[in-house]
């Protein structure tokens, strides 16, 4: 697969700015790992600003952990409650790494939801389990070429036993089916099977790596479908590069981050 040049040719003169403004809305107490671990592979996979919308209680861990990324405190301590202020200013959404799936949240995941309009988001983890709940109300409303990542039993809860090609087809949307060779559908695209990756990766947190992988490279303006294959084949690819000097077993995703810096070469 070939990387794009945002990856791999930057321009002398190129800033930041040239590399876009990634928003990850992640974390609640207790999981504000889930928010540390979307935010470094986000910023380790090429993204020229990151800001995280986190509950206030998690500002101090973030900051610690993540100082590359900038923050947007919600006013709830706990969770995900209120919008970030300025969404225009972003070129790419993820939301749901460690969420929750609170009403209070469900009713800003609907609000963020109709606020961001047609432009590139991913959905993982809480956020799937929210829409879940409630699809007759948040599937609508899902931008053309939303980015949708469930693993086996999210999908189950999503949509039961209904085709991913159909799904993707009648909603306009891209499924990443997580999962051995995780297989990526998209409404107009054949459907791509993922080459690498290793059981090692079936881990903790390994899925809110490859969520800030997907929302850098569509920060930077890769077009979904394209940032969705090129996503899970670096993140494999990280965790293949992780198990050259580590047993499978002991593998944990900070290693898949940490690795990155070998795939996007």
């Amino acid at each position: 697969m070939v990387l794009p040049d945002c990856l791999n040719n930057r321009p002398s003169n190129s800033h930041k700015g040239n590399y876009g403004h990634a928003l990850l809305v992640a974390g609640s107490y207790g999981k504000m790992g889930c928010a540390i671990l979307a935010a470094k592979s986000c910023l380790r996979s090429g993204v020229g600003l990151l800001t995280v919308h986190l509950p206030e209680r998690g500002l101090l861990p973030v900051q610690c952990a993540v100082p590359e990324a900038m923050t947007s405190i919600d006013c709830d301590g706990l969770l995900f409650a209120n919008l970030p202020p300025n969404l225009t200013k972003y070129n790419a959404l993820a939301i749901g790494p460690g969420i929750g799936t609170a009403d209070r949240t469900y009713s800003a995941l609907k609000l963020l939801l109709s606020s961001w309009g047609n432009r590139p988001l991913v959905l993982d983890a809480d956020a799937l389990n929210i829409i879940a709940l409630h699809k007759d109300e948040l599937l609508p409303i899902l931008p053309h070429n939303a980015i949708l990542t469930p693993h086996a039993a999210e999908y189950e809860r999503l949509f039961h036993n209904e085709s991913p090609a159909c799904i993707s087809q009648r909603h306009n949307i891209i499924i990443v089916q997580k999962g051995f060779h995780t297989k990526v559908y998209s409404p107009t695209d054949p459907v791509f099977e993922n080459p690498t990756g290793n059981p090692g990766m079936a881990t903790a947190g390994s899925g809110d790596v490859l969520t800030g992988i997907i929302l850098a490279l569509l920060a930077q303006g890769v077009p979904p479908f394209a940032a969705a294959t090129l996503g899970v084949c670096l993140h494999g690819k990280a965790g293949d590069f992780a198990v050259k000097s580590m047993s499978q077993a002991s593998l944990i995703a900070s290693d898949l981050i940490e690795n990155l810096k070998y795939v996007t070469m």
